[in-house]
């Protein structure tokens, strides 16, 4: 299809094609194309690619860095509407967010740029002749794995604060939904950017991982996917002694306080319950109601939830596009049936759309008991799970009652709920009144199980420096 990228590897400056697996459109299952899989001699020479660039970026100023990387995000932005449509061919998300998506990319590099000029040492006082001086510097050439569901903000995140720091980068990206990676890296290529700087390979996960962690000129391993593959990768880590930033997994609560209008905060859960599908790792999805607004607040969600227009998401009016793939069909049948069987009422949707192509409609299911399988194992798919509690204590015990804790949502107009839930509430970002997780200049990551370290604002781009101290004794 002439709306696909013919992908390729990107190694030291070059484009290089490689035998691979087929790209599959979730919409009507037909093969988009074909994903290069990188060999041993590929990843060889992009270690050695990476440590050649990291001696030239590390040496270029934070500004003609920043310059540098302003040119491929116009290029990005120049590019947007070929890039969304890639993206939702191959992943199956709306254009219209897949739009949003590339536009949010651009502002995460561009914050990145400017922060990277801003990386600042101190002086520490000491007594006359000693000068103590504190330095962060690039931390060296860092090897990052980016998930399917979202193809093109989940690699700039991790491209973007290397590159804004001063590293070099391996960016091993998702082989179901790799144009995003491959057109991102593209951008930087024709911006002019150093060969070496940024490589791009796929292939199968747990080889490439096994194979670059161990290397000793990667310095740093970012990650963004599952709990179980962030445990295994940070066992890696430690074994050869690296750090390592880890976003992963969650299973998002929110809080609706019985002091708000039931009617729009349903309507707006439903919105946001429905982005990507419910495929995103900040998705609200355990809404912990209390009693006295509960059945308004069930009806409002489910029937908005039901309006919602399930197709192909190159259709403008699309509100829901398929789910990324057959797997994440499975999983839902599954906790649906389980969630049933267990006593929970299903107020809309619940079963799959079709047979061609993963739709899968927004799905209530109200009165879920705490020992449904959906309630303690992330559904990462379209299931909305709504259960009744009698006070706000109730409600942030079983938000945090979880080995979760990436974001939680919470619905008050009381100041004094939401300085409570804001000390109480077991997540490394919490939204009061809203669903937006993160921005460019706020830090993004999770406590608990979610992952360690953080993407996104000052925290964000400090985790691809290191620190160093130098203590200068002037000559007598």
């Amino acid at each position: 299809m002439s709306q696909y990228p013919e992908l390729k590897l990107y190694i030291g400056g070059e484009w290089r094609s490689r035998a691979g697996q087929p790209v599959l459109n979730p919409a009507d299952e037909s093969v988009l194309g074909t994903v290069p899989h990188a060999t041993t001699a590929d990843l060889d020479d992009a270690l050695a690619a990476a440590e050649k660039g990291f001696k030239i970026w590390s040496r270029t100023s934070p500004s003609a860095r920043a310059e540098l990387i302003y040119k491929a995000t116009a290029l990005i932005r120049q590019r947007a509407e070929e890039m969304a449509v890639a993206m939702t061919l191959e992943q199956g998300k709306p254009i219209a967010q897949a739009r949003l998506e590339i536009v949010r990319a651009a502002e995460i590099i561009e914050w990145d740029a400017q922060e990277g000029r801003r990386v600042y040492g101190r002086i520490i006082p000491s007594e006359p002749g000693m000068r103590h001086s504190v330095l962060r510097q690039p931390i060296g050439v860092v090897a990052a794995f980016s998930p399917w569901n979202f193809p093109f903000s989940s690699p700039a995140r991790k491209v973007g604060g290397a590159l804004g720091a001063g590293c070099s980068i391996i960016l091993k990206a998702s082989e179901e939904t790799p144009a995003g990676a491959f057109q991102l890296v593209k951008a930087f290529a024709d911006a002019g950017l150093p060969a070496g700087v940024l490589n791009l390979v796929f292939g199968k996960p747990s080889e490439i991982s096994e194979y670059l962690i161990p290397q000793p000129s990667v310095r740093l391993i970012t990650f963004t996917g599952s709990v179980p593959v962030g445990k295994h990768l940070s066992a890696m880590c430690g074994a050869h002694m690296k750090p390592a930033i880890m976003e992963l997994g969650g299973h998002s609560p929110v809080i609706v306080c019985d002091d708000i209008d039931p009617a729009k905060a349903g309507a707006a859960s439903a919105i946001g319950k429905s982005r990507n599908a419910g495929q995103v790792c900040v998705s609200p999805t355990r809404f912990f109601v209390e009693e006295k607004i509960y059945d308004k607040f069930t009806a409002a969600f489910t029937e908005k939830a039901a309006s919602l227009k399930v197709g192909n998401g190159l259709e403008p009016s699309v509100q829901l596009g398929p789910l990324a793939n057959d797997r994440r069909i499975a999983a839902m049948e599954m906790f649906v049936a389980d969630a049933k069987a267990k006593g929970a009422r299903i107020t809309t949707g619940g079963a799959r759309i079709g047979n061609n192509g993963y739709f899968f409609p927004l799905t209530v299911i109200a009165d879920v008991p705490d020992d449904a399988r959906a309630m303690r194992e992330e559904p990462f798919g379209p299931l909305a799970l709504v259960s009744r509690v009698k006070n706000l204590d109730e409600a942030i015990e079983k938000a945090n009652s979880v080995p979760y804790g990436l974001a939680g949502y919470a619905f008050t107009n009381s100041a004094s709920n939401a300085e409570r839930l804001s000390q109480e509430i077991e997540v490394g970002n919490l939204s009061i009144n809203h669903f937006v997780a993160s921005s460019a200049e706020t830090p993004f990551g999770g406590v608990k199980d979610s992952g360690i370290g953080r993407e996104g604002g000052v925290e964000g781009l400090q985790g691809y420096t290191v620190v160093k101290n130098v203590s200068h004794l002037a000559t007598p």
